[in-house]
């Protein structure tokens, strides 16, 4: 028979869908966790899943309800769970609904805007957030300049950054005015600020960016700051590999 996984204490918990797994290290070290009736205060304490009764403040851990949302970001708010400057987080949309601890699938950096997944289903995020079979990204963006058909072939090209080759796997243009355009373009993997820097090495500034679907989950109509649960039919797709 094959042996239980193991893992350390705060990234069991993590995984149970209880708190991040910063959050847990902080409950094991302040002596707030039991395994097995007894108080252990090291956050990479062994525990092999459900062989072990794991408490916290002398309650025993029940696993909780699965929880998958989606949320439309506002521009301004940084995906953490804390910041230590003192902004506001994606969590201030969520404050008052009454639900468990959730993190964020994936992230958008504090100047972009648009869709945003939620879930205490760690292995369901994983595979989300897998650049080799989670689904693909789309994203509206504007940008400052006329970008013709050659450079929206150079961005499917890519370029190296860093040590990293950042590409687009589509691209094109959307509408246009004088000076600005908007954009579609469709990510197969996720890297740091991937689409601003790499409309940066083409000197393509951006002064918006929207992340209008994942997958084929689409924002939608859903107002800026709400959220909604996804159904059983949406989990089930976005978690299904891409072909």
């Amino acid at each position: 028979m094959r042996a239980p996984a193991r893992h350390g204490l705060a990234r069991s918990l993590s995984k149970q869908g209880v708190c991040s797994r910063t959050e847990a290290a902080r409950w094991v070290l302040a002596g707030r966790v039991s395994v097995n009736g007894r108080v252990v205060r090291d956050p990479e304490f062994p525990v092999a899943g459900r062989e072990c009764r794991i408490a916290v403040d002398g309650r025993e851990l029940a696993p909780p309800a699965r929880i998958y949302l989606m949320l439309n970001k506002p521009r301004g708010l940084v995906t953490t769970v804390r910041d230590e400057q003192g902004r506001d987080t994606v969590y201030r949309c969520l404050e008052g609904a009454a639900l468990p601890w959730l993190a964020p699938v994936g992230r958008l950096d504090k100047a972009s805007e648009g869709l945003l997944l939620f879930s205490n289903d760690t292995g369901w995020s994983s595979r989300i957030a897998d650049p080799q079979t989670g689904p693909d990204k789309t994203y509206h963006v504007q940008v400052g300049g006329l970008p013709d058909a050659t450079l929206m072939d150079a961005l499917k090209t890519g370029v190296d950054d860093a040590g990293e080759r950042l590409h687009a796997r589509d691209a094109r243009v959307l509408r246009h005015g004088a000076r600005n355009a908007w954009l579609e373009i469709v990510l197969d993997e996720g890297r740091n600020r991937q689409i601003r820097r790499l409309l940066a090495a083409f000197d393509l500034p951006v002064l918006r960016l929207v992340r209008v679907s994942i997958g084929g989950l689409a924002l939608g109509e859903l107002p800026k700051g709400e959220w909604r649960p996804l159904s059983e039919d949406e989990v089930r797709a976005l978690a299904a590999p891409s072909l």
